[in-house]
């Protein structure tokens, strides 16, 4: 992608054929009274693909346009949709890579983190600290813009990302893999300092108001904390992701 403005299409035939030549789509942005064959045809082949498909007033539509639009009053048609700026992968992918090149399994899991300054942070220590991939949910999650490919330094272009469909599903499917699954959440029992992170690894990270959902909780096999002395309450969620990471690093480079 070689500006923002390639980042940013709009109208319903350019999305048609984005979809169906099966490029990578961020998110589609549907005109909340928007009708029609052509419509129907990207929402459908839309959620088929896993794609977040978000309905929203004319105004929206108009605003994003004139942000991104080569020209002064382009015809969005009632539809715009964001390219991916970053490839996705699957979680069976990532596994197969990290069992072919024999490394021990080292992932970020965001339960519902919907910033992307956040996300560019986290994905930005994930990748320092020898993390392999960053996994985010399809929808409620933050965009994979150029703002959160910034804040991240660029890491989110080296690190493999999964988006899938089911957060539940997808520690189901990582448990499986023999990954012990830990959340991290305040003030918890367990210090970060005190788990073995040597063993294969997915750290859960979830929205700064809510944390990490009851779903994906019941399902990990230890919640983590961060021992602190002052008097403020917790931690940004990426201060805490650099923190966690950090200390999987130290132990596993000895």
């Amino acid at each position: 992608m070689n500006s923002e403005s390639e980042y940013c299409i709009y109208g319903r035939k350019p999305i048609l054929d984005a979809l169906t030549d099966r490029q990578q789509i961020e998110k589609i942005m549907v005109l909340k009274s928007g009708t029609g064959e052509e419509i129907t045809a990207i929402t459908a082949l839309a959620r088929g693909a896993n794609i977040q498909v978000q309905y929203v007033p004319k105004e929206k539509l108009d605003s994003v346009v004139r942000k991104y639009a080569r020209f002064r009053d382009p015809n969005h048609q009632g539809v715009v949709a964001f390219l991916s700026l970053v490839s996705y992968y699957t979680v069976e992918e990532v596994m197969e890579k990290i069992e072919r090149e024999k490394q021990q399994p080292l992932l970020v899991v965001l339960d519902g983190v919907t910033d992307v300054h956040n996300l560019g942070a986290i994905a930005r220590s994930a990748e320092c600290m020898g993390a392999q991939a960053i996994i985010v949910p399809a929808s409620g999650s933050a965009q994979m813009n150029p703002e959160a490919i910034k804040a991240s330094a660029g890491a989110l272009l080296k690190l493999m990302v999964c988006r899938e469909q089911s957060i539940s599903s997808t520690a189901k499917l990582l448990k499986a893999h023999g990954l012990q699954l830990l959340a991290a959440e305040a003030n918890k029992s367990q210090r970060v300092g005190d788990v073995d992170f040597k063993k294969p690894t997915a750290i859960i990270l979830g929205d700064e108001g809510e944390g990490v959902s009851d779903a994906v909780l019941k399902l990990c096999d230890a919640t983590i904390s961060i021992p602190m002395k002052g008097e403020t309450e917790s931690l940004n969620v990426s201060v805490s992701a650099g923190v966690i990471l950090y200390e999987a690093m130290k132990q596993r480079l000895g």
